[in-house]
């Protein structure tokens, strides 16, 4: 069949991939000449006038991203060389915090991942045995109830026996990351399942992976390109105005005049209800859900100084009010200008203006850092939506032939490159 993906971004190219190998022809229509949607390349001009490949905002991925690093590999992408490998780390710039050990095969065996967490957990810096017994105890209950929930249940309330410094060093930086929703707004069960991929899953599942080149080249671009070859179609710069059923073809859909015999909406759902509602279909149910959706922002500063070299490619960072930052990245580390970092504000509120005096102020105070200069700030208003407890998202059905495909499609994961892949993957096997 022909079949039409609206939108170039990581579902969407991972719905055209999985379509292409199930024996359909793939047409892509994205409206922006970038691939990538809200995990793309942004080109900025330095301080000294050179230009640089950037991103939207700074993204990692995890060793668990099992489908997502699959996918990379079947489009040609050289997976070892697009990241920089590191174990879970959540140091802060005096030392203190987590580290796991690599995952590795040891004297020929492979430890359990759970192990890897207790021996991170007792090798903590600045955690007292209180904080270790607490969390460990913690991780004991979650595994023993399969990693399950109470819908209602929100991550503080999962978490309420921890004490304040895993709370303040593991949980909610995990928590906000993840979800990029604060743990008393964010849900219990969706925590519970990043945590037992990530955590309990299979050796590496842990593992950091920063990338060491632009989002779009990462895997879209690649996308397109295996795309092409085998006879599939991108457009670009291509916004789709009008969606209809084919009067002269039962069962087909017209994108703007152009017949096809499916349709995927992997758009933002707002964009998504829009066409839904413009071409009158009967899915009130659908629109509801898309609808009743909340977002979150995720702001990234990038800053650029003389003598700005982090101690490792990335630290956390004690957040706050005042120090809205959770994480910061060396960009010289991974490939990028030297002196180049990426500070990173998830579940981000205030003015544009505020937010870059605050993290330089940051900069200042916990990295010693001074003479940075702000080279660009992305602030994505609608990066993510809410994360919340008893959340009903969007199913991928909409009408006969019609579908969405996203990250916020209804499904186990949160709005993360995983969830977005996961979600094309589970709808190219219905089509």
């Amino acid at each position: 069949m022909n079949i039409a993906v609206v939108g170039a971004g990581w579902a969407g190219m991972a719905a055209a991939v999985g379509l292409t190998q199930a024996g359909h022809t793939a047409t892509v229509f994205e409206a922006a000449r970038v691939l990538g949607g809200r995990a793309r390349a942004l080109p900025v001009r330095l301080p000294d006038g050179s230009t640089a490949v950037l991103d939207n905002g700074q993204h990692i991925l995890i060793g668990a991203y099992t489908e997502c690093l699959a996918l990379m590999r079947e489009v040609g992408v050289d997976v070892p060389a697009a990241f920089l490998r590191m174990p879970l780390t959540l140091s802060f710039p005096d030392g203190l915090g987590l580290r796991l050990p690599d995952g590795q095969a040891r004297w020929g065996l492979w430890w359990p991942s759970s192990f890897d967490v207790l021996a991170g957990v007792a090798r903590a810096r600045g955690w007292t045995w209180r904080d270790k017994l607490a969390l460990v105890r913690a991780a004991l209950a979650w595994q023993l109830a399969r990693f399950q929930c109470a819908e209602t249940t929100t991550v503080a309330d999962l978490c309420a026996g921890l004490t304040p410094r895993v709370r303040a060093e593991l949980i909610d930086p995990l928590c906000v990351s993840a979800l990029n929703t604060p743990a008393e707004q964010s849900s219990g069960q969706v925590f519970l399942r990043v945590l037992r991929d990530a955590l309990f899953g299979a050796p590496g599942g842990s593992h950091l992976l920063l990338p060491r080149t632009d989002l779009s080249a990462l895997f879209p671009t690649a996308a397109a390109r295996w795309l092409t070859e085998r006879g599939g179609q991108m457009r670009t710069a291509q916004r789709i105005t009008a969606l209809r059923p084919d009067p002269a073809r039962a069962g087909h859909w017209q994108l703007d005049g152009e017949s096809f015999a499916r349709v995927v909406l992997a758009c933002p759902p707002w964009e998504a209800a829009r066409m839904v509602q413009e071409a009158g279909i009967e899915a009130s149910d659908w629109l509801h859900a898309a609808r009743a959706l909340k977002f979150e922002a995720i702001t990234t500063v990038y800053v650029q100084g003389p003598t700005a070299r982090l101690a490792h490619p990335m630290l956390a960072l004690r957040s706050g009010a005042q120090a809205p930052a959770q994480f910061v990245f060396d960009r010289g580390q991974l490939g990028g200008p030297a002196g180049l970092l990426a500070f990173v504000v998830s579940a981000s509120h205030g003015e544009r203006e505020t937010l870059e005096h605050r993290v330089l102020r940051q900069a200042q105070q916990q990295l010693g850092l001074r003479d940075l200069q702000v080279v660009q700030t992305v602030v994505e208003k609608r990066a993510t939506f809410a994360c919340t407890p008893a959340l009903c998202r969007p199913r991928a059905a909409i009408a006969p032939n019609l579908w969405a495909c996203g990250d916020y499609v209804e499904g186990p994961y949160p709005a993360t490159l995983e969830g977005a892949v996961r979600s094309a993957q589970a709808l190219t096997s219905r089509l």
